[in-house]
């Protein structure tokens, strides 16, 4: 079983020298390269700080991005993905190493939303305007349900299992392809992931490897379509990059206890307002499209 695990790491590195050098390539021929600013950089360290403490870093980045207007929303999924994958790749090496949990599990659930994240970017990337709209809006709005929900009780907190066999290991299995299509539209994979194996029984703690691992494969694989694409925002994404990567070092090395309930609430609070905001947003945009030529929206 050690095996599957060596080749998960294996297979994250490789990953990331590939999506390394579709990054480089991407920037020398963006139109707008720069440095990031001093608030770009401080997102990236702290949402990077969050997501290495479980809470997630996408719908914390999306809600900065939609109150600040700081990215364009077509540009959002890519910039998630590109921007916070080196972070991702220490949260995943990080953990992977320091907590036990099934290998085969790891190894399944890796290879699934990274199959789910090469089939989400490349459908994202066609998305027109109005349909990513009401992606960002609908999935940001189940995020923030699923924050309420757990702070609630509503939704159990995780059993004693460190790994699953039979029906429970197919459904997180299949699981894991549809969130990481659902995460290369710029969704948040940590609370749905932590959700679904909860319900499976297993212990919070062993979801910390697995939806490291999955995320960092699925933000390697989307990001590198979207670095080819062109399809993120430079400077922010290259804040988000150097932040986080300071971010996650900090909260997975040296962090050991948070109110993370707190942090929780305050996150399900935001992304709750902009998911509202994406909707709206959606039917403006529906609305503005549905009137007759020559004819201006409000």
């Amino acid at each position: 079983m050690e095996v599957i695990r060596l080749a998960v790491l294996t297979l994250i590195m490789a990953l990331s020298l590939v999506f390394l050098v579709a990054w480089v390539i991407s920037m020398r021929c963006h139109p707008d390269k720069r440095w990031p600013s001093r608030w770009e950089f401080a997102i990236g360290l702290v949402t990077d700080f969050f997501d290495a403490l479980g809470i997630g870093s996408f719908p914390t980045s999306t809600s900065l991005f939609r109150l600040g207007r700081l990215v364009r929303e077509e540009d959002i999924p890519g910039t998630l993905n590109v921007g916070h994958a080196p972070a991702a790749v220490v949260e995943a090496l990080v953990f992977i190493t320091a907590v036990a949990v099934d290998p085969l599990l790891l190894g399944m659930m890796t290879a699934g939303t990274m199959a789910g994240a090469w089939l989400g970017a490349g459908y994202v990337l066609r998305l027109p305007r109005l349909a990513l709209q009401w992606v960002l809006g609908v999935g940001t709005l189940v995020a923030a349900l699923l924050f309420v929900a757990v702070n609630l009780h509503l939704l159990p907190g995780g059993g004693d299992a460190f790994f699953l066999t039979g029906w429970r290991f197919c459904v997180a299995t299949v699981g894991s392809v549809l969130l990481g299509s659902l995460m290369a539209a710029g969704v948040g994979l940590f609370g749905p992931c932590m959700i679904m194996l909860a319900l499976l029984g297993m212990h919070p703690l062993a979801a910390f490897p697995v939806m490291m691992a999955a995320g960092c494969v699925q933000q390697l694989v989307s990001g590198t379509r979207y670095a080819r694409a062109g399809r993120y925002a430079f400077g922010m994404t290259l804040g988000l990059g150097l932040g986080g990567v300071i971010g996650a070092l900090v909260a997975s090395l040296m962090v050991r206890s948070l109110p993370v309930g707190i942090l929780r609430w305050l996150v399900a609070v935001v992304a709750l307002y902009v998911a509202v905001d994406f909707l709206f947003a959606a039917v403006r945009t529906g609305a503005g499209k549905s009137l007759p030529s020559g004819a201006a929206a409000d």
